[in-house]
């Protein structure tokens, strides 16, 4: 069973509602898949922690169903307003 990027997008939804996610079919075919994951849930985790998260939001069967999968978890920058 090959995952398209909505599914793989919705599971990581399910997981972390917040996140802003964009998944990619890298070579075409289903099997090779990137996700750009930007969530506040990530905040003072490791990367490594990070990408469990990811990984246990797909789940050990869907894994299995990607040759290769490129993660980039990142926590939301803040921007503040400094007055004049």
């Amino acid at each position: 069973m090959v995952m398209v990027e909505p599914a793989i997008e919705a599971l990581i939804r399910k997981a972390l509602p917040e996140a802003d996610v964009i998944v990619t079919d890298l070579a075409g075919t289903g099997h090779h898949c990137g996700a750009r994951v930007v969530s506040q849930a990530f905040a003072g985790k490791s990367r490594i922690q990070q990408h469990r998260m990811i990984y246990a939001a797909l789940g050990s069967k869907t894994i299995d169903t990607f040759d290769a999968l490129v993660l980039e978890t990142l926590v939301p920058k803040r921007i503040t307003c400094m007055e004049t």
